[in-house]
């Protein structure tokens, strides 16, 4: 029987070895963005990362898990996110079947109570799950952060400042070893001051078109390297033009593998059209692109290959 052997964590004392730790796990990041998840880990500080959907931020903290080889949590914010759905809630139901139990079997009132206020009463969301991870620290995403409510991002400075939570039944939890935090943010509103202030802050930018040439290899299985600059040519002069919503690298990758499923070895106008849902997710972007600008597309990005 063959044994699984887990391969050794890179110690990452160093920008290049974060650099090529990245790259081990399929992510292209160029030497800044190296620089800012080293100083986060050696300072350590939660890494701020703010840019445009679909640029690679999310993914940044996935691939950081694998490299250290530690749980990723994830808290997906959204508006009116809250406390209760974000730290912790009581299991009510469950606390109303066991008081029921309690008065079938004349259990005093105060057990009752003290029972259904213990830990096996309590839902754990993610960010006490990352306070109260035993063992070595998680990697704690927090999702997308302009989605969120103001005060729902007053309540994490605080959290980032001690890493401890109080729940008044139990106590103060404090965490045994504060997890790894990456934020990210779209920008659709800007984000306080003292929150930025406890961060390190990254721009993560559209890739230039040899980067992105670099993440389609990595990531297209089969892919030949004529098709593959081609249409990250083509991507980098879409972004120039006048969109509703411009392409990310996850929709780049996603017409790659489109490309691959239709046996394409090259980019023509005519493939190109039948499948640019792969990379605009509007009718109206569609529609102008296939009438003002695909042919034009389609040659500038076969003539630099």
């Amino acid at each position: 029987m063959s044994q699984v052997t887990a391969q050794p964590i890179p110690s990452l004392e160093s920008v290049e070895e974060v650099q090529e730790a990245l790259a081990s796990q399929k992510y292209i990041a160029d030497t800044s963005l190296s620089t800012a998840i080293y100083l986060a880990l050696r300072l350590p500080k939660p890494l701020l990362l703010e840019g445009e959907a679909g640029v690679g931020k999310t993914e940044i903290a996935k691939v950081l898990a694998a490299i250290l080889q530690t749980d990723l949590i994830r808290l997906q914010c959204y508006e009116g996110l809250d406390v209760s759905h974000a730290v912790y809630e009581w299991n009510y139901p469950r606390q109303m079947l066991a008081i029921r139990a309690a008065e079938a079997s004349e259990e005093s009132r105060d057990a009752a109570m003290a029972e259904i206020f213990s830990e096996d009463y309590l839902i754990k969301r993610p960010l006490l799950q990352a306070i109260e991870h035993r063992g070595k620290a998680p990697v704690l995403l927090i999702d997308e952060i302009d989605r969120a409510d103001e005060e729902f991002e007053a309540f994490l400075l605080e959290l980032l400042s001690d890493f401890q939570v109080t729940v008044p039944e139990l106590g103060t939890m404090t965490a045994e070893h504060p997890p790894i935090v990456i934020i990210t943010s779209n920008r659709t509103r800007e984000l306080h001051d003292a929150l930025k202030r406890r961060c390190l802050y990254h721009w993560v930018d559209y890739p230039t078109v040899d980067k992105e040439y670099r993440i389609v290899t990595s990531k297209v299985p089969g892919i030949n390297d004529r098709l593959a600059l081609q249409i990250s040519h083509f991507v980098h002069d879409l972004r120039q033009v006048d969109l509703y919503k411009l392409p990310g690298v996850a929709e780049t990758l996603d017409w790659g593998a489109a490309l691959m499923a239709l046996s394409q070895r090259e980019l023509s106008s005519e493939v190109a059209s039948a499948t640019l849902g792969a990379i605009l997710k509007h009718q109206e972007d569609v529609q102008s692109v296939r009438k003002n600008k695909l042919d034009e597309l389609v040659s500038a990005a076969a003539s630099n290959d």
